[in-house]
């Protein structure tokens, strides 16, 4: 006897994440960008700096220093508006996975569906509730019978906590620093953070890609297909 279909909410339906899945891999794509830029700005302030140190003086290194810090507001602004964006689009994909988790496999989400956008926001409990929600929805969407391994899911949250970590480490520093050792060193964390933060970027495309045709996959499967829990 066939495996009964669990039976999802009253309201709720598939809904592809194609469209959304193309459009936050792009806007990933443009994080990452604005991370190579940071990544480039940081190195023109810590080359600057590093001049500084060994006794450098004169108009010409004092230039030097206006131009990178300036180059660094810049990289600063372009990283923040590329992040809003991608957060956004981000988000709604983020929904849209959750809510079709929540009709292939109801009884195997252990968190309401707002937490999905809630839980990045919530202090403390967003260190964790992301991953769960992205676990469940991993468990939802995989197919029946697939050997289940969260790697990626626990690869790219790890560089995602650590790139925050080192970002809130940066900021503080270089926001204190008025010596050219202490902006030297701030620049040296921005860039750990930054290229954190690059590789945190390209292991989320690598989870949306395989979560969007992991749900696509299955919903093309029919309901007559079984439901992994």
């Amino acid at each position: 006897m066939p495996t009964p279909r669990p039976v999802p909410l009253p309201g709720t339906y598939l809904r592809s994440p194609i469209g959304l899945g193309r459009a936050t891999v792009s806007l990933l794509g443009l994080v990452i960008a604005a991370d190579l830029f940071a990544v480039y700005a940081d190195l023109v302030l810590y080359d600057v700096t590093d001049d500084l140190m060994d006794g450098a003086t004169g108009g010409a290194v004092t230039g030097r220093l206006d131009d990178a810090e300036t180059l660094n507001s810049v990289a600063g602004g372009v990283q923040s508006v590329a992040l809003l964006l991608c957060v956004i689009v981000y988000l709604c994909w983020f929904w849209r996975v959750r809510a079709n988790a929540g009709v292939f496999a109801p009884q195997a989400q252990s968190m309401k569906p707002g937490w999905a956008i809630g839980g990045w926001f919530v202090p403390i409990v967003s260190l964790w509730y992301p991953r769960r929600i992205t676990r469940d929805i991993w468990d939802a969407s995989s197919p029946v019978g697939a050997r289940r391994s969260y790697a990626l899911v626990n690869a790219w949250w790890t560089l995602w906590l650590l790139s925050l970590l080192g970002d809130r480490l940066g900021t503080v520093d270089y926001g204190k620093a008025d010596a050219a050792d202490q902006m030297h060193s701030g620049a040296y964390q921005s860039m750990i953070a930054d290229g954190l933060d690059i590789a945190a970027g390209v292991l989320a495309i690598l989870l949306v890609l395989r979560l969007t045709r992991m749900q696509n996959e299955k919903a093309l499967a029919g309901p007559g297909a079984p439901v992994g829990v």
